[in-house]
């Protein structure tokens, strides 16, 4: 009876022991990822550009690893994460990357591997999400499905024209896929930040996305999370697909989600602001 305590106890030391250096390990980590997911029909490459420009505006230097999950559940990579670099980009794409409510709801469970894969690799504890249109959609049913590390905090969830609503104008319209959102909102982390941007070319939509179909996301987040804020973007480059090369946009995107809404003493936009308050 001895022996066999003995034996059977020697699995379960080896897994807490394990589990206890692969928790002390993240709690100790200083890496704040940004992680990115496109939308439908964009590839883990949509970003780059972004990515680049980010890095020259502001004379900083992320590194950028994409991650595709292919439907058989395995996963391919392109580039990689700079060593002691504390803040890359880990964007996130999709073999199968079609529109659709039923594809939506596939997409999240496959980013829920990835994001259990960079995790185990990583070993972060918090992180600071963006997603491009229905990549907003994938983000609110990771978290209000897959997301229940109690170990793992997400700071800041900045989209750009999220149809929460799909095509629908007017929130007395609601979707099913609205009507489900909404009902697992309180699964949401209630301490997140989340930004909303829509587009309005025409003050009705950016193109694609109609300006309350964005607003409908009010109905998942306002009352349930710490801070909401809904903002629109006009004029040059609101346009759906072009709103992520908007400079307003990427002024929003670098103070809230690379800069965690404190904006870089260094950047250009905070001297241009100081030139014009002397």
């Amino acid at each position: 009876m001895l022996i066999f305590l003995i034996l059977l106890g020697i699995p379960s030391y080896i897994w807490t022991k394990k589990n206890v250096t692969t928790l002390a390990g993240r709690y100790n980590s200083p890496m704040t990822p940004i992680i990115m997911i496109p939308g439908s029909s964009a590839s883990s490459n949509r970003f780059d550009g972004l990515v680049q420009t980010v890095n020259r505006k502001y004379n900083e230097h992320h590194s950028l690893l994409k991650m595709t999950v292919h439907t058989d559940n395995s996963i391919t990579y392109s580039g990689k994460i700079r060593a002691n670099d504390t803040q890359p980009f880990i964007v996130v794409g999709f073999q199968n990357n079609n529109d659709g409510y039923s594809n939506i709801k596939k997409q999240a469970k496959w980013f829920d591997l990835a994001f259990n894969t960079i995790k185990r690799r990583y070993r972060f504890n918090n992180f600071n999400a963006f997603g491009h249109s229905n990549g907003g959609l994938i983000w609110t049913l990771f978290l209000e499905n897959y997301f229940d590390d109690s170990t793992m905090t997400i700071n800041q969830l900045l989209t750009v024209g999220t149809p929460y609503n799909f095509e629908e104008k007017s929130s007395s319209n609601r979707t099913q896929m609205l009507n489900d959102l909404i009902k697992g909102r309180s699964k949401i982390p209630n301490d997140l930040a989340y930004y909303s941007i829509a587009g309005t070319q025409l003050y009705t939509d950016d193109g694609i996305v109609p300006l309350g179909s964005v607003d409908a996301g009010k109905y998942i987040y306002e009352g349930t999370i710490k801070h909401y804020t809904l903002i629109t973007l006009t004029g040059d480059k609101a346009q759906h697909s072009d709103m992520i090369n908007n400079n307003q946009f990427i002024n929003i995107f670098h103070q809230y989600i690379v800069g965690n809404g404190v904006n870089n003493p260094n950047s250009p936009d905070s001297k241009q602001s100081a030139i014009a308050n002397n």
